[in-house]
């Protein structure tokens, strides 16, 4: 008899059992009180994730509706926008500005590398017109296991007073990752269902700040379904101006209080030592992970693939002999990597489990690794702290 699948890509994570017995319940009328309430304690907790007292939206959408809501709400055509391009993810926000008119100024980064703070706020300084109406970059880049430094962005903007809004992709760090919405200056967050709020796809939830309302008050993009205005008219009333979906916030309401149980602080810190046990044992085996340690992402990490092993038959094997599912490279990446997901519901033992899956495929197919040394590594680490 076969053991549960350990589904280890980069997003959707494994939904616990308790979000998911939470979303079987019957539905309920959403233009009623039991909804206004399951909307009300979502938002309440959601402010507490995205550590923000500002608004709180949600659409029923991928992460990448979230992305084109901050554009066309924030934005006329052929604004200016800064944006940190460094991996397919920060890539895909440049293409949907562009679609819909924008100016944008791409600031390269190699992929697999961090973005440098210094250069994103070197041209904010040099914008002598405040000619900039937004700045973007990604907290996460999932495609290349990349942790950004928001906070150094944000507050650098701050200090030059510079008023462009700043939208941050969180879709692969919120919940994962610190993220002090407030604090950092950050204006619109965006995140998604599926990762570190534990539930399936299906939902874009943005954390928006005064600023970026009074950037919509002005904006002159097209928009009817992405509208915010008609979005927190609505929410402010207790109900949705479409469809809601209402599983997901039963089980969003779930994972929140999971969250809380835990405690946040102790989230962010169960996933740094998680992936740095993974990157530990990664190394152990004689791999090399594709960021800096610096660098390093706790929710996903991207590992070059080893010479003379391919990486379609590892995958396959991976999968029908153990159980595990695992992501590999994206665009320039595709058959260069391998990305490793660890994030939510995740602890010790399934991180073991992981790696000693994936050290058993890589030698049988006869990749250059010693069986034991990447899970000795591994135990190592976690044992340190």
């Amino acid at each position: 008899m076969r053991g549960r699948q350990f589904l280890q890509i980069p997003g959707p994570a494994n939904v616990p059992e308790r979000v998911f017995r939470a979303m079987g319940q019957p539905l309920v009328n959403h233009r009623g009180p039991e909804f206004a309430r399951l909307l009300a304690d979502c938002v309440s907790g959601l402010k507490s994730v995205f550590q923000t007292t500002g608004d709180i939206l949600l659409f029923p959408s991928s992460g990448s509706g979230g992305l084109e809501a901050a554009i066309v709400n924030v934005l006329s055509p052929g604004d200016r926008v800064l944006a940190a391009v460094q991996g397919v993810f920060s890539e895909r926000f440049v293409q949907i500005a562009a679609k819909h008119g924008a100016a944008v100024e791409r600031v390269e980064f190699d992929w697999g590398r961090g973005v440098d703070p210094a250069q994103m706020v070197d041209r904010l300084r040099r914008d002598e017109g405040s000619s900039y109406k937004m700045v973007f970059m990604s907290h996460n880049e999932t495609s290349t296991g990349v942790l950004n430094d928001v906070k150094s962005v944000g507050l650098g903007k701050a200090r030059l007073r510079h008023p462009a809004v700043f939208v941050v992709d969180a879709v692969s760090s919120l919940a994962l990752a610190d993220l002090q919405t407030d604090a950092w200056h950050v204006d619109v967050a965006v995140t998604g269902s599926q990762k570190g709020l534990m539930l399936p796809p299906g939902m874009a939830i943005l954390a928006v700040s005064p600023r970026a309302w009074e950037a919509a008050t002005k904006a002159t993009m097209p928009r009817w379904y992405w509208d915010w205005r008609q979005l927190k008219t609505a929410m402010d009333a207790g109900r949705a101006p479409v469809t809601p979906v209402t599983s997901l916030m039963f089980g969003l309401k779930e994972a929140l209080d999971m969250i809380a149980e835990e405690g946040l602080p102790n989230v962010f810190e169960r996933h740094r030592r998680l992936a740095r046990a993974v990157r530990a044992g990664v190394r152990g085996m004689g791999l090399s992970v594709l960021p800096e340690e610096a660098a390093a992402s706790p929710s996903v990490t991207a590992v070059i693939q080893p010479d003379g092993v391919d990486q379609k038959t590892m995958n396959n094997v991976l999968r029908q002999k153990y159980g595990v599912v695992i992501g590999g490279g994206l665009q320039k990446l595709e058959g260069k990597i391998f990305r490793i997901g660890h994030m939510g519901q995740i602890g010790a033992p399934e991180v073991l489990a992981i790696l000693g899956a994936i050290e058993m495929t890589l030698s049988e197919l006869g990749g250059p690794v010693k069986l034991g040394e990447g899970l000795k590594a591994a135990e190592l680490s976690l044992l340190e702290e």
